[in-house]
């Protein structure tokens, strides 16, 4: 059973960049696009340094920025010729290719077509999202037929928990799997986000072995790890707890509202785990459902629904969405005052 959604071109057309860059080939045109900027970065440098030989990257490497270029200047870079190498390379970045007037599409669908043989180009969508519009049938369909569109979406659990002790090992430390799951609970699961905080552990760590309180000693937690920290706190009746971890975030300078949202969105996963329970459902049901990649998460979730009823979830979920509308449409509202209300009444719900 597959728990997290994947487009499967998108997958085929990753693993079709590696295994041609393991090959020592390379396409003519490719889309660099997706969250994980880690992989994107780290591909990008693998195809640099498969087509352009050291020394001599004045001369085949070229960099353009998307804003303000034009398809004419695009297709006069590619004519120089690659010098003592067999290749050049291109990289373009933030060019959004739909957002273009009629004429320059044109003209960019041309050079999409006779890209010279010796040239590399990669699109790289770093500040601007790539969304292809179907409408715009001929770009699309130059896009489709010349260009090899990959897509660098956060690694399955199971290959991000290998590269994690790889990392650390790197380090001379050691991590268990479940201590890596917690990690990647706690920080997030894009590398990008990661390699500092391994560094960190790593560096602060005393013993061989990464422990969870090496982890929670340095590591800088992501909102959703915060907020579900926030709402055990609250299940547990803890409102003192709940106040402090309430009161980091706003320190670290979170939007009120995004706080909000988080936790909306938590008590609503809750809410989920604990009709499961009720109805005899077990983590893979949950797993399926929001799509997650492991079942730590899973089980944390069973974990903290044991402590409450579908009652109050469905109570709490609701009183999160009354305090959403007031945010987001009466002016003068006291967010943080708000905030600290709705976990008082979270707690007094719970007696």
């Amino acid at each position: 059973m597959a728990y997290a959604k994947k487009t499967p071109k998108a997958s085929e057309a990753f693993q079709k960049l590696k295994n041609d860059l393991a090959a020592g080939r390379a396409e003519n045109a490719y889309i660099f696009y997706g969250e994980e900027t880690y992989l994107r970065e780290y591909y990008l440098k693998e195809l640099r340094r498969k087509l352009i030989p050291a020394g001599f990257e004045e001369f085949n490497y070229h960099t353009l920025e998307g804003k303000d270029l034009t398809a004419e200047t695009l297709a006069e870079t590619a004519e120089a010729m690659p010098m003592m190498a067999e290749r050049t390379l291109i990289v373009v970045s933030d060019f959004d290719l739909f957002k273009l007037n009629e004429e320059q599409r044109e003209k960019l669908i041309a050079f999409l077509e006779d890209i010279p043989p010796y040239c590399c180009v990669v699109f790289l969508y770093d500040t601007v999202d790539y969304k292809p519009n179907r409408t715009m049938k001929k770009l699309y369909k130059a896009v489709t037929e010349h260009v090899q569109v990959v897509e660098f979406r956060p690694a399955d659990n199971s290959d991000l928990v290998v590269w994690i002790a790889r990392r650390f090992k790197a380090l001379g430390k050691e991590i268990d799997r479940q201590t890596a799951e917690y990690l990647i609970f706690t920080c997030g699961g894009l590398m990008t986000g990661l390699v500092p905080e391994i560094a960190k552990i790593g560096a602060y760590a005393k013993g061989r072995a990464i422990t969870q309180k090496d982890i929670d000693a340095v590591a800088d937690p992501v909102l959703s790890a915060e907020v579900f920290r926030l709402s055990d706190a609250v299940l547990a009746g803890d409102y003192d707890k709940a106040a402090r971890i309430l009161g980091d975030l706003l320190k670290m300078q979170t939007e009120p509202i995004m706080i909000l949202a988080a936790l909306g969105s938590q008590l609503r996963r809750i809410y989920t785990a604990r009709l499961a329970i009720d109805s005899g459902k077990d983590k893979y049901w949950l797993m399926e459902l929001w799509e997650m990649k492991s079942d730590y998460p899973a089980k944390l979730l069973l974990s903290a629904a044991k402590k409450t009823t579908a009652v109050w979830c469905a109570d709490a979920v609701r009183m999160c969405q009354v305090l959403d509308r007031r945010m987001k449409s009466e002016k003068g509202v006291d967010a943080v005052g708000e905030l600290k209300l709705l976990l008082v009444r979270l707690g007094a719900q719970r007696r």
